[in-house]
């Protein structure tokens, strides 16, 4: 994708930044989208070695051999250590070359599960990544495609905003405190309306899916009624 949009085949792309670094292409990153397939963060590309080996830093690594799918971004790890090793090209998971055909390998990870359940043990970390927009510089510099990629970006930023988060909309005594106690949501960050009895009134607020179950138990303690979780 990189290199697509480094030619001009395509105005924008998304992408690695990982994979801008390793193919070296002249792109201009609008932004980035923090997102990997298991939460949203950023990826870590890492050294490994087998967990009984005697590799502890990257001075050890000298004259040894690594696998990996990022071998530009490797050779530079080393280079910028001083260190001169062979750096293989990995068809498929470098994690499956390590010991029998590999001393060490440069592997993406999000929690160093994997890693750990293949007997492997983190020596350092090569380069964080996230998911970035790129533009060709030339479509960048054009102002009417540059504000398409812009109004692109901030509704995938919402997109990826909303991803951990529901609405709730419920009713409560108005003599109560203006904020839906219990949350972590300021009363200013809520939407209040009166309601027909004078003596209730709506709200409605957002809040991370994560605390729902335990934050309605709260609200139902606090006489708030006709709860709805919605996306």
């Amino acid at each position: 994708m990189a290199r697509y949009v480094e030619s001009g085949a395509l105005d924008a792309g998304i992408t690695g930044h990982d994979w801008v670094v390793e193919t070296g292409a002249a792109v201009e990153e609008l932004s980035e989208l923090i997102y990997a397939k298991q939460r949203l963060a950023r990826v870590r590309w890492v050294l490994a070695v087998p967990e009984d080996s005697a590799i502890r830093e990257p001075r050890h690594l000298e004259g040894k051999v690594i696998a990996t799918e990022v071998v530009h971004i490797t050779e530079n790890y080393l280079a910028k250590h001083g260190v001169k090793a062979r750096v293989e090209f990995s068809w498929g998971p470098p994690k499956s070359k390590c010991p029998q055909l590999a001393d060490a390998i440069v592997e993406v990870t999000e929690t160093g599960s994997s890693l750990r359940a293949n007997r492997l043990r983190i020596v350092d970390t090569v380069l964080e990544s996230a998911t970035v927009f790129i533009m060709n510089r030339t479509a960048a510099a054009d102002a009417w495609k540059r504000e398409k990629a812009e109004n692109l970006i901030l509704m995938l930023q919402g997109a990826i905003a909303a991803a951990s988060k529901v609405g709730l909309l419920l009713e409560r005594p108005s003599r109560r405190s203006t904020g839906c106690p219990g949350s972590s949501t300021r009363a200013e960050e809520a939407t209040i309306s009166t309601l027909s009895d004078p003596d209730w009134v709506a709200v409605n607020t957002i809040i991370e899916e994560a605390v729902v179950r335990r934050f309605c138990q709260k609200l139902k303690a606090a006489k708030a009624q006709g709860i709805v979780e919605y996306p």
